[in-house]
């Protein structure tokens, strides 16, 4: 009998359906009916006939003809909603699905596979996780590595054994021996109470980046998780179930404890849960609509799921593939600047950069001369003032080696520690089956990927800072000889103006951002967790600054382009052409 999943304000209700050839609006008649059945106001109205709604998909948000045959229109085990007449203007209306739908309606399931080991894994290969390219699944070392050390588990269970975690409660309540029969009860109750967090939820791509992380953690064999419940783990993130997991909450020590539990309460069918084919939903309809069974979590197992650093690094992941892209289009960006400003190539001569070699400042460098004027690409621009009286350019030109290098070798710094951060076991108890024991330990404590997402923040900022004085000299008609605000009829027209205000606030938005968090600790848990990392806002934080480093560049992009108008029928070099004709190619010149 064909089953459908129906959000009614707010609440899942399934509906079954035992005849083929009933209608859309007969759906929503039922759905509201039995929404209605389950309120002690009945909803607020008499009967369903009062009610006037709208039928749509949840995946895509298609609107749904109410005549239509349901075998004809949707599919068994469908998700779709109904709004009720009034209800999406009001404050109260809860959606189905997150904010950027229109991405997610487009989503196809992967067809190849990333191999996790638990010490491969690469800051380019999570993303890529994020973006739902690729599905998960283990190497047979791992699968051994992860049946060892539940054999460990087992027989401390077995055995009676006092070990945290395990067959104690946590934190204040080490001391407390739990009774073997509510050993997974405890692990239950673990989940539920520490799933506290608070915010927005994490959106699908992050969301994936974090369990998949956290998969790849488990895949080492220290976390004591059973391989049946870690193949459960890799089935959802498989079928794209994305637990609700909100943005805030975590000190970064003992780990990322309530984000990761919310993230294993909806492995465990409770919550909420968003797959692109439901949206958000119960956790357990979700489950179900795929055909996946929620977790029973086995001793220790709920521990394993949620002690550990992937949130700070999942985010600082991210961050830094983020930071990474857009240190290598400053060069271009700033590049195109010079060339409108009728700059000078000399500050970038390899024998200047020889005698400082940083390695960031000599690939900065190199970067320059690859897109300015030279004998391989030379440019019209650069011809028409290379006899002019200007020495040397203002810093924000001249000094682009030294100062977008440092951010290239900030980057690589930080790229090291979270890449190592992405393979590391960080449990607590760790379990190691070659000695066949547990140790308490404190490679939970994220404080390495905290200190490296504040400088990771500090060092990327430097780029919009600069970025934004060279708006402020291409759009001041005394430092630029192109007309103020790059516009033509100004006082009638504005150009850039407002625009170079934009970049200024960002920038100062920045420097408070820039505060490191990992400066501040907050004694939790009854003084047992006494000093904490705070990394989880260096993670959040460290991404909000590199978007603003992101739209003050584009900026600058967009100015840099209006310039060059100004410089025509001159070309700038063929690379530099280029950028201008991909600019142009979505962005025409600015009239006003």
């Amino acid at each position: 009998m064909p089953r459908y999943t129906v959000h009614v304000r707010g609440e899942w209700l399934a509906v079954p359906c035992g005849d083929a050839q009933l209608t859309v609006g007969w759906l929503g008649r039922e759905a509201v009916r039995r929404y209605i059945k389950n309120k002690p106001d009945n909803g607020g109205f008499a009967s369903v006939d009062d009610v006037r709604f709208l039928v749509r998909r949840c995946k895509g948000l298609g609107l749904l003809d109410n005549e239509d045959l349901l075998e004809v229109a949707l599919e068994d085990n469908e998700f779709v909603e109904v709004v009720i007449e009034g209800d999406a203007m009001s404050p109260d209306f809860i959606p189905s699905q997150p904010e950027a739908v229109y991405l997610y309606s487009k989503y196809r399931e992967p067809e190849k596979y990333i191999t996790l080991d638990g010490d491969s894994l690469t800051t380019e290969d999570l993303v890529s996780l994020g973006k739902g390219h690729y599905k998960i699944k283990l190497t047979p070392t791992a699968e051994k590595k992860v049946q060892k050390s539940r054999e460990v588990i087992d027989s401390i269970v077995k055995e009676k054994t006092v070990v945290y975690g395990i067959t104690t409660g946590f934190g204040k309540f080490a001391r407390t021996i739990i009774p073997v029969s509510k050993l997974e009860e405890l692990q239950v109750n673990l989940v539920r109470s520490h799933s506290s967090g608070v915010g927005k939820p994490l959106i699908p791509e992050r969301c994936r980046m974090l369990l998949a992380l956290r998969i790849n953690v488990l895949a080492k064999g220290y976390s004591g998780i059973s391989l049946e419940t870690l193949k459960q783990v890799i089935e959802v993130f498989n079928a794209s179930c994305l637990p609700y997991v909100p943005e805030k909450g975590t000190v970064g020590a003992s780990g990322d404890l309530a984000p990761l539990s919310h993230l294993a309460l909806g492995l465990i069918g409770e919550g909420k849960m968003w797959s692109p084919k439901s949206g958000w939903a119960d956790a357990k309809y979700v489950l179900a609509a795929h055909g996946l069974k929620p977790i029973v979590l086995k001793p220790k197992e709920g521990l394993a799921l949620i002690n550990g650093t992937q949130m700070i690094t999942s985010l600082g992941c991210e961050a830094v593939e983020r930071a990474s892209a857009i240190a290598r289009q400053a060069d271009i960006v700033a590049a195109l600047t010079l060339e409108v400003l009728k700059g000078t190539t000399k500050a970038f001569d390899t024998d200047i950069h020889a005698v400082r070699p940083h390695r960031g400042q000599i690939e900065v460098a190199f970067r320059f001369r690859s897109l300015l004027d030279s004998d391989h690409h030379p440019s019209e621009i650069a011809e028409s003032h290379r006899f002019c009286d200007r020495v040397q350019d203002a810093y924000t030109l001249r000094c682009c080696p030294q100062i977008h290098g440092v951010v290239n070798d900030t980057i690589a710094f930080v790229k090291n520690i979270i890449t190592i951060e992405l393979n590391s076991a960080t449990d607590n108890p760790m379990v190691f089956a070659s000695r066949g024991e547990t140790i308490s330990g404190g490679n939970f404590h994220g404080e390495y990927p905290a200190k490296a997402l504040d400088y990771l923040a500090i060092g990327v900022h430097e780029l919009a800072a600069i970025s934004e004085r060279r708006i402020e000299r291409l759009c001041n008609p005394s430092l630029s000889e192109l007309p103020a605000f790059l516009v033509a009829e100004g006082g009638l027209n504005s150009g850039f103006m407002i625009a170079h205000c934009t970049a200024a606030a960002l920038v100062s938005e920045n420097k408070a951002l820039c505060h490191p968090s990992s400066v501040d600790s907050l004694s939790t848990s009854a003084a047992t967790e006494d000093h904490v990392s705070m990394g989880g806002w260096a993670a959040r934080k460290a991404l909000r600054v590199i978007e603003h480093v992101e739209q003050v560049l584009a900026i600058e992009l967009l100015a840099a382009c209006q310039g060059i108008e100004f410089l025509r029928p001159l070309k700038t070099t063929s690379p530099l052409e280029k950028v201008y004709d991909l600019v142009r190619s979505v962005v025409r010149f600015g009239k006003w």
